[in-house]
């Protein structure tokens, strides 16, 4: 297990992370298939010539879950609970099939659950960073985190 328990984390503390994705337009085609999202936007490579970006743009929730999915194996892998949240979602740059994601990570706040004995939230400030370093993706998530098991 690569996650780390709800006590392992700290406000401040800041995660580069090293798994990288290239976006492929399969991605972008298969995942607004997969959420009947028909937007000729993503998936009509001739509509999209006509607009100002002239190609299509990747879906922004696949970027989103791209962003947060990059990060799980130096945070959360085994450890989470629950996602609770997000906000504060933006995406300053577009994405493209062909661009490569990297994502950053830092701890925002830290709280025991009031309700969950063993648990704590964690809430992830997460940013998604194309190969030029340009932001495409920002969002707070709130995670529902397990505490470090008893010891006998």
């Amino acid at each position: 297990m690569a996650g780390l328990w709800f006590e392992e984390f700290m406000i401040g503390q800041r995660f580069v992370h090293e798994v990288r994705r290239t976006v492929t337009d399969m991605d972008n085609m298969l995942f607004s298939s997969l959420t009947y999202n028909p937007a000729p936007i993503h998936i009509d490579h001739h509509y999209a010539a006509t607009t100002e970006h002239g190609r299509p743009l990747v879906n922004s929730l696949f970027t989103l879950g791209l962003v947060i999915g990059l990060s799980v194996q130096d945070t959360t892998m085994g450890t989470t609970v629950a996602n609770l949240g997000m906000s504060e979602t933006t995406f300053p740059n577009p994405v493209f099939a062909g661009d490569t994601i990297r994502s950053e990570t830092e701890v925002k706040a830290l709280r025991p659950s009031a309700s969950r004995p063993g648990q704590g939230i964690v809430t992830f400030e997460h940013v998604g960073l194309n190969q030029r370093d340009e932001p495409v993706c920002r969002t707070l998530r709130a995670a529902l985190m397990m505490a470090r098991p008893a010891t006998a």
